[in-house]
C-alpha cells in the first residue's frame, strides 16, 4: 500500500519515512507527493492543527488518485497562552527559520518560571478532495532555557521530555518516533491504513 505525504519540510519527510518500518508497518510506503512546478500551497486559515491539516490534505489530494496525508503541528506554551501554536512555523515572521523562531521564543520566556509546554500534531488523510480521517498526537514537556541537542528540527532543541530526561533534539530517531506527537498521530494513521487493506 502507498500513501503520499504533502510536505516541503525535509525533517518531517525523513521522520515519516523512517516511522513506518520502526512502528511495524513496513508494508506501507510513504511517498512524497510530486507537485506541478510553481504550485502554490493553500492558505492555512484554520483555527486548529486539525483544520489546517485538513485544508492541506484536501488541497493536495487533487494531484493524485491515491490517498494523501498532510500534517499540521507545533508547540503550545502554557505561559504564552498556547503560542506559538498554529503559527509555530512562522512565529518569527514569514520565511523565518528554526533559529529565528527559537530565539524569539526564548526571548519571550525570559524570567518566566512556569515553562510547561506540549508538541501537538494533527494528520489528515484525504482522497479526491474528501477528508477521510484525522489523527492527533501530543507530548507533554517543558521549555529549556537554552538549546540542547543536535538532532531533530524546529523547536526540538528547546523541548525537554521528562520521562527520558532529554530534549527531543537529544533523542535517537527511533526513540523520538516512539514518543513524539508526530509518531503518535502517524501510528494511528498507519493502523487505520493497515485495517483498510
Amino acid at each position: 500500500m502507498r500513501i503520499h505525504v504533502a510536505t516541503s519540510n525535509s525533517g518531517k519527510l525523513r521522520e515519516f519515512q523512517q516511522a513506518a518500518a520502526q512502528l511495524g508497518y513496513g508494508e506501507i510506503e510513504i511517498s512524497p507527493l510530486l507537485l506541478p512546478k510553481g504550485e502554490v500551497p493553500p492558505e492555512e486559515h484554520g483555527d486548529t492543527f486539525g483544520e489546517n491539516a485538513a485544508i492541506k490534505a484536501r488541497h493536495y489530494s487533487r494531484f493524485t488518485s491515491e490517498m494523501v496525508f498532510a500534517d499540521d503541528s507545533g508547540l503550545e506554551v502554557d505561559a504564552l497562552g498556547g503560542a506559538p501554536g498554529i503559527h509555530s512555523a512562522r512565529y518569527a515572521g514569514e520565511g523565518a527559520g528554526d533559529a529565528a523562531n527559537n530565539a524569539l521564543l526564548l526571548e519571550r520566556m525570559v524570567g518566566i518560571e512556569q515553562r510547561s509546554a506540549r508538541f501537538v500534531c494533527a494528520i489528515a488523510v484525504a482522497q479526491a478532495g474528501e477528508v477521510l480521517a484525522i489523527f492527533r498526537g501530543a507530548i507533554e514537556g517543558a521549555l529549556l532555557e537554552a538549546p540542547r541537542g543536535e538532532r531533530g528540527f524546529g523547536y526540538d532543541p528547546l523541548f525537554y521530555y521528562p520521562p527520558l530526561a532529554r530534549s527531543t533534539a537529544e533523542l535517537q530517531p527511533e526513540e523520538k518516533i516512539q514518543v513524539s506527537h508526530r509518531g503518535q498521530a502517524l501510528k494511528q494513521m498507519l493502523g487505520w491504513l493497515h485495517a483498510r487493506e
